[in-house]
């Protein structure tokens, strides 16, 4: 059998009320000791004539109250004592009346009190519950508009927000945190979104070349060896079309998982061998490579370094120049990849590392628009940073920045 799960409203209550009734107890005992401590517990009997502690009693051994209490009235008011000590024995007799009455007052204010304060605090200790569950409500207010943001939340509507007021505490702290994650979330989702449409629409193209190619030749009852081959050949270039946007977008989700492999690297080496193996068409290239040692995966920084050169070549002028240079600074190594070309609007550089975005003004018509935000993502699964600065001449400046080995 399952037992009831108690709320966090329940659990608060009870630990303020054992909290109050703990303190509520100590102050009692704290009270009760220092009440008794200032009232001394009273001892002895009086003292008779051989010394001893006794009190006035009858031949028979027995208190006589009512005769005795005669006997010592007559006694006080001047009349002459039957007795010769009973003068003494009514003295005794009154003290120990007095050590008897300042005894019984003590222990009955001190149970007088310990009850009396029992009830007042079982009282207030229910007053101290009806409170507690009111102020864990109150106090978990905040919390229950957290659990309504986050069911209201989902992958089709994340713009349910907390918006807390009130002082700025922890939980508005947390109410604030979730909204921030929230937005976090929105955009990535806005992302991925317009991220599939793009690729989609970009994977629609070569297909739809394919297919049109196809419908071309089969319309035709008898199609030559000539035009067979042309299909061929369009077919051909259609699929290195899908296949190279295939392994960009790969490329895109394998950083997105983070870097398994950490190996040393030296970005000189990396861009001096991607030089090597590019076609700069009529470009010039210009080096300019100081030793730059990082950490990471070497085919994903060789990819980044190879897109950056192929952007360089791409968007280029004719008999344009390619520059690369790579250097330390700062516990930093830096890798700078620049080229000639058209001039870019200072305030079109930021769109440029978004996936699928192309300038319009560029001299290539081919590519995805994928190349720099591919930049982007390995520089920043690094630990790096990639910027992008306009020349005044024309052209582009592309800086990454990665921690140094």
């Amino acid at each position: 059998m399952r037992r009831p799960r108690l709320t966090v409203r329940v659990r608060l209550t009870l630990l303020y009320t054992v909290l109050f009734a703990a303190c509520g107890t100590a102050l009692i005992a704290i009270t009760y000791g220092l009440l008794a401590a200032n009232l001394p517990e009273i001892d002895g009997l009086v003292v008779g004539e051989n010394g001893r502690m006794t009190t006035p009693v009858d031949d028979k051994g027995e208190i006589p109250p009512a005769e005795f209490l005669e006997a010592c009235k007559r006694v006080f008011n001047g009349e002459p004592a039957d007795e010769p000590n009973l003068r003494v024995k009514c003295q005794k007799a009154y003290e120990e009346g007095i050590i008897v009455g300042a005894r019984t007052q003590r222990n009955a204010t001190l149970d007088s009190l310990l009850w009396q304060s029992g009830l007042s605090l079982g009282a207030a200790t229910l007053l101290a519950a009806v409170g507690g569950w009111f102020v864990a409500g109150r106090v978990l207010r905040p919390v229950h508009r957290l659990t309504a943001a986050a069911l209201a939340a989902s992958e089709h509507n994340l713009s349910a927000r907390v918006a807390l007021g009130g002082p700025r505490d922890e939980l508005r702290e947390l109410a604030d945190t979730f909204d921030r994650m929230l937005d976090r979330l929105e955009r990535s989702f806005d992302g991925q979104r317009q991220f599939i449409a793009n690729a989609s629409h970009e994977l629609r193209t070569p297909l739809t070349v394919m297919r049109a190619t196809v419908d071309v030749v089969l319309a035709k009852p008898h199609a030559t060896e000539a035009e067979l081959r042309r299909m061929a050949r369009d077919i051909r270039v259609a699929v290195d079309h899908a296949e190279t946007l295939i392994g960009a977008l790969l490329t895109l989700a394998r950083t997105d998982r983070g870097l398994v492999v950490r190996e040393p690297t030296d970005l000189a080496t990396v861009a001096e061998d991607v030089l090597d193996g590019t076609d700069l068409r009529d470009r010039r290239a210009s080096l300019d490579l100081d030793p730059a040692p990082t950490t990471g995966d070497p085919v994903l920084l060789e990819r980044l370094t190879a897109n950056l050169v192929d952007n360089a070549v791409r968007y280029n002028v004719p008999g344009g120049e390619v520059r690369l240079a790579t250097s330390t600074v700062d516990g930093h190594v830096r890798l700078e990849v620049s080229n000639h070309g058209p001039v870019v609007a200072p305030e079109a550089v930021g769109a440029l590392f978004q996936p699928f975005r192309r300038l319009h003004d560029r001299t290539g018509t081919d590519g995805f628009g994928l190349g720099l935000a591919i930049v982007a993502s390995i520089a920043q699964v690094h630990g790096g940073a990639v910027d992008a600065d306009p020349l005044p001449e024309g052209g582009l400046r592309v800086t990454v920045t990665l921690p140094r080995t």
